[in-house]
């Protein structure tokens, strides 16, 4: 197994006596808006308030309906956007007690499981239906509206829409909403117009094309600002600045350049999960095969130092494909195991908030090896025609119901969405924003049930809306 012997030693922390560490937490326990709640006994922390108010949400309970990877109705076995999000925030509260082990002066900053909890479970809940044939297709629709993408979606979810309050969605704390920001800048920051024409006709629309900017959508900005407010101003300047891509060079927009270390935790958490058990998923239902697998992953793997990970490549194959389950989930267990234990934590010396100067990183050869891993899964599912003839379906949907939604918002849109897109109109606040809020909180099948009513068969789609009605 990996040693945690050569972890790089951290100084002992600035804000570590007991005074700091409170003025500290009541920074970041601080919600947008205040509340007074005098429930009954309730001795819970404020992310454990936060974690139930995202895991009770109807947002995440919309996750066991939507794309992972494999569509909905392929297969029994495979993993929804729900049970991803699980094994996520499985992964992430192992990383976080790694680290406290490893190292113990900043457990005043890995002291909440519940905090990584409700980041890992909250990740994925901005993710339209369809995966990513979803996202592509509402980027395009609001392309000249302000854009769309996952990411800046939860964040909108997680401030705005979900109705826990009257219009600060679910009021979490200041640190939860830090962490849930993998890429923490505005649109009209990052985008750079390089869009081809729009296409004539929406089944021409290539996703190559029309990458949706990976940020906090404009219309969102006024809490992101409340979110970095206590920060300093060369913190907060670092925090938002941005650069072109360096591992995706094709990526035609400026990408961030910083996370916090919460953040960090999550995201490890998360290509862990999608490297590994999407790999579990494909291999279970004979997607990929070993020999696949020795020459995409071990070769490709060669040149790796890490004598225990080298080994491990080597015969790992033999039970990731036995017949044999237990060998499988042997293996699995292995390779989690082995990625959890080889992050350390590296300093950014140029932060003076503490969730900022520190960042969870993998050992290079353990990031080098998940790389693969992600690479594999890529190739063999992600792109497999079978796959992308689902996602291209899905594409097409959420294209022609955002066009007949905007062609008549208040005669198709249900009432209180139709009430707030009048609203948005009134006070010309970019009302579209809200055709994209009720698409993308669609499951794959209502979506698809709402496509048939609209652009089925004439009986066939009358007699469904009857039978509802």
């Amino acid at each position: 197994m990996p040693s945690a012997s050569n972890s790089p030693s951290l100084p002992q922390s600035a804000i570590s006596s007991p005074d700091n560490i409170q003025a500290h937490e009541n920074i970041w326990h601080q919600r947008i808006s205040g509340e007074d709640k005098q429930r009954r006994n309730d001795h819970r922390s404020p992310f454990q308030r936060d974690r139930a108010r995202i895991l009770h949400s109807a947002a995440f309970r919309r996750l066991q309906a939507k794309t992972q990877v494999l569509g909905i109705g392929m297969n029994d076995f495979y993993r929804t956007r729900l049970t991803h999000s699980l094994e996520v925030s499985q992964i992430g509260t192992g990383i976080a007690a790694q680290l406290r082990r490893k190292y113990p002066n900043l457990k005043y900053l890995l002291n909440s499981m519940s905090l990584i909890e409700s980041l890992c479970l909250a990740h994925d809940i901005g993710h339209p239906p369809f995966g990513h044939g979803g996202e592509v297709a509402l980027h395009y629709m609001m392309r000249d509206h302000g854009g769309f993408e996952g990411n800046g979606q939860t964040f909108r979810i997680l401030t705005r829409l979900e109705p826990y309050t009257p219009s600060t969605g679910m009021n979490l704390t200041r640190r939860t909403l830090l962490g849930i920001l993998k890429y923490p800048a505005p649109y009209s920051q990052l985008r750079i117009n390089t869009h081809p024409a729009p296409v004539i006709n929406h089944r021409q629309l290539k996703p190559s094309d029309w990458p949706p900017v990976k940020g906090v959508f404009d219309d969102d900005k006024p809490i992101l600002d409340w979110v970095l407010s206590s920060l300093t101003e060369n913190d907060r300047r670092l925090f938002l600045s941005s650069e072109q891509s360096q591992h995706h060079p094709n990526y035609p927009h400026l990408k961030t350049k910083f996370k916090s270390l919460d953040c960090s935790i999550m995201e490890l958490a998360d290509d862990i999960a999608y490297a590994v058990h999407d790999l579990e998923d494909a291999i279970v239902m004979g997607i990929v095969n070993p020999h696949q697998w020795q020459e995409d992953v071990v070769a490709s793997l060669q040149h790796i130092q890490d004598s225990w990970l080298k080994n491990e490549i080597h015969s790992i194959g033999a039970k990731l494909f036995s017949n044999q389950h237990h060998l499988r989930k042997d293996a699995i267990g292995t390779l989690v195991n082995a990625f959890v234990t080889a992050i350390n934590i590296q300093i950014k010396p140029e932060f003076d908030e503490h969730l900022l100067k520190y960042h969870a990183e993998l050992e290079l050869d353990f990031a080098t090896t998940l790389t693969v891993l992600k690479q594999f899964v890529f190739k063999y599912v992600i792109r497999k025609p079978e796959i992308q003839m689902l996602e291209y379906k899905g594409q097409q949907i959420v294209m022609e119901l955002f066009e007949a939604f905007a062609s008549d918002p208040q005669r198709l849109l249900p009432l209180n969405t139709g009430e707030r897109w009048v609203k948005s109109e009134q006070e010309n606040n970019n009302p579209m924003r809200v055709m994209a809020d009720y698409i993308s909180g669609m499951t794959d099948e209502f979506a698809a049930r709402l496509h048939q009513q609209l652009f089925g068969s004439k009986n066939a789609g009358i007699l469904e809306l009857n039978r509802e009605l």
